[in-house]
């Protein structure tokens, strides 16, 4: 499956959403760019949870361009996608892999945001690269998260690195990498523990980990990647913001993209935030996992609205 095949399965709901409530605006005839007609579109918009700066940027761009004319849905659709691959426009590398030695990548997300299956599918892409992969199980907390990941490790052939239940996340991160360095692996990724961004003794265990992490190798971790579930929309910035500020995220995974209408929170994260969207979860299997690009996004998001009217 094509990286715009892939956008379009995970976008289908908010693609349907988009594409009928666009489609109620426009008249066979053409439609006048009023004040009027920019409310609904505005409305609209924001339906997708692609957050207020963003519509209004939108909608300005639109009203600039066609204010007082009678124009086809198509002209107004060029003008919106056109502006939408400028607001989520971001560097083209996904991975920052380390110059020598093995790239450590920290994950971290909230309680059952799709975490350990995005370390899954991180692991088998680069698994599919060639790469050797260590998997660091530091959600001590919960057994079941290290049992999962550990089912994943044995189909990908990766080792894993436990500790005891409730024992230091810390001390487990610091012997992947351990590991890792001994067995001279490309990437090890440490899994960390759910955590809702408001309880602050977790978030400084996070900034514990990460610290660890810097001692064995002093760019690690070469990635923080935050697990947004992108069915939770506009909440999903505040835990960019908080879990940022704790450990200096560099980049985001939106995981369940396909299970919700509210594909546009990728706008609001790159408006709003500034992080890049470096994957996106598009299904459940360990396949189920898209580069973000922009351009196949958008289009994936808006194909075949203008033939509807």
């Amino acid at each position: 499956m094509g990286l715009f095949d892939k956008f379009k399965k995970g976008l289908e709901k908010t693609h349907d959403l988009l594409r009928t409530d666009i489609r109620d605006l426009f008249k066979s005839e053409g439609q006048l760019v009023d004040e009027e007609f920019l409310d609904g579109l505005f409305e609209r918009l924001i339906r997708s949870d692609m957050g207020v700066k963003a519509g209004q940027e939108i909608i300005d761009e639109v009203r600039t361009a066609y204010r007082g004319r009678v124009v086809e849905m198509e002209d107004v659709l060029d003008t919106i996608k056109k502006k939408l691959k400028e607001l989520l426009a971001q560097p083209a590398d996904p991975i920052r892999f380390a110059d020598s030695g093995p790239t450590v990548i920290m994950v971290c997300g909230v309680n059952g945001c799709g975490k350990t299956t995005s370390i899954a599918k991180l692991g088998q892409m680069f698994h599919e690269q060639g790469k050797k992969v260590v998997l660091g199980a530091a959600d001590t907390f919960r057994a079941a998260a290290v049992e999962q990941l550990t089912v994943w490790a044995n189909r990908l052939g990766a080792e894993i690195v436990t500790g005891p239940e409730g024992g230091d996340p810390a001390s487990v991160a610091h012997r992947a990498v351990a590991r890792a360095l001994e067995i001279n692996a490309d990437v090890c990724i440490v899994d960390t523990a759910g955590r809702l961004q408001t309880q602050q003794n977790l978030m400084q265990q996070l900034t514990k980990i990460h610290r660890v992490l810097g001692k064995q190798i002093p760019e690690a971790p070469h990635e923080v990647i935050l697990v947004l579930d992108a069915t939770t929309g506009q909440n999903g910035i505040s835990q960019a913001k908080h879990f940022t500020e704790a450990v200096q995220c560099t980049g985001i995974i939106l995981a369940k993209l396909d299970g919700t209408a509210k594909g546009g929170v990728v706008v609001a994260i790159r408006s709003q935030v500034g992080l890049p969207v470096k994957y996106v979860g598009v299904g459940e299997t360990a396949d189920d996992l898209a580069l973000f690009e922009p351009d196949p996004f958008v289009e994936a998001l808006f194909e075949d609205v203008e033939a509807i009217k």
